[in-house]
């Protein structure tokens, strides 16, 4: 057997088990077909059955369908051995009563499975029997019959059919039937423990103490008295209020940097240079001044130097060019 069909029929029949209470040994009812097509295609008939429903089984036979092997013709020895083969694998199935004997001519294998499967005619498998039977007819009527399993063999090959809609239909409705009923089940143990809470409040009266007592009905008189007087016994109600956010998702503070005295004068440095660039004369006075100071301060440039006046005609002595003085102090002022 190929292991997807294997699962399949493995999950079909815990369907089988958890809807309709099938368990193992599970009652397989055979018939003349499946016993002849199984020795002709030389298959162990119980090993067979046992593996598609994946459990331990337990054969069974009507007795018109075993008088239906019996009742074969035979015309050679070859017929003869078959007919014996047959026969001998009907006698290891557990032979069921179906109440036909009696009757000169055995019944079909339609009418007599079907009067054992569902005796009252009410559409239920109510002693869970897997029909095992090669006749279509005897499938299509027990399909309308909730929770029977139909095994049948195809060219070697044998089949478990899936689940009839008739048993489907039973099926979902058990489930919803737990599921209802499990929902109740919830509802019912939840109003208990409310009762049961209710109880045990109504019962601390009866079993607080004298001295619990004793404060109880002294703040009863003081309430008396004086209604707006506070209570030793009441409880403070707390004061409900916006909470605070979290202080592991709030966002730390960033410590402040306290700067250098070299970072200072350079914050110092670029305050002027800003201002510098903002005043155009303060520009022009910074070309030609000079950068300022280490000390943050601009520094004074250098000195304009004065023009020597040229002496005058009427002072005496000639000057031979530019800068020399003649026919006086070289040192006296002009």
């Amino acid at each position: 057997m190929r292991a997807k069909r294997s699962k399949t029929y493995r999950k079909l029949m815990q369907q089988y088990g958890l809807a309709f209470g099938f368990r193992e040994p599970y009652q397989v009812l055979v018939d003349a077909g499946v016993i002849k097509d199984a020795a002709r295609f030389k298959m162990k008939l119980g090993q067979m059955l046992a593996g598609v429903v994946h459990g331990e089984i337990k054969p069974m036979i009507t007795q018109c369908c075993i008088r239906h092997l019996y009742d074969i013709p035979t015309t050679n020895d070859i017929e003869r051995r078959q007919k014996d083969e047959y026969i001998e694998v009907a006698k290891q199935a557990e032979r069921r009563r179906c109440g036909h004997h009696e009757l000169e001519e055995p019944l079909s294998a339609l009418e007599c499975l079907e009067s054992v499967v569902d005796p009252k005619g009410s559409n239920t498998n109510k002693n869970r029997y897997v029909v095992a039977t090669q006749e279509l007819e005897v499938r299509q009527r027990l399909r309308k019959v909730a929770g029977v399993p139909l095994i049948y063999i195809n060219k070697s090959v044998m089949i478990l059919e899936p689940m009839a809609i008739k048993s489907e239909n039973v099926r979902d409705a058990e489930e919803r039937a737990k599921i209802r009923a499990g929902l109740k089940g919830r509802r019912g143990a939840i109003t208990g423990e409310k009762r049961r809470r209710e109880e045990a409040d109504d019962d601390e009266d009866v079993d607080m103490p004298d001295r619990v007592k004793a404060i109880v009905a002294k703040d009863a008189e003081v309430a008396a008295q004086d209604p707006l007087a506070e209570l030793p016994m009441q409880k403070k109600r707390k004061v409900k209020g916006p909470k605070g956010p979290n202080p592991l998702s709030a966002k730390k503070a960033k410590p402040v940097k306290q700067k250098s005295a070299g970072r200072e004068v350079e914050d110092e440095r670029a305050a002027v240079r800003k201002a510098l660039k903002k005043d155009p004369q303060a520009a022009e006075k910074a070309v030609i001044s000079g950068v300022a100071g280490d000390d943050g301060a601009p520094s004074e440039g250098p000195k304009k130097r004065k023009r020597k006046r040229k002496p005058k005609e009427g002072d005496g002595g000639a000057s031979t060019g530019p800068g020399v003085v003649t026919g006086g102090d070289a040192d006296s002022p002009d």
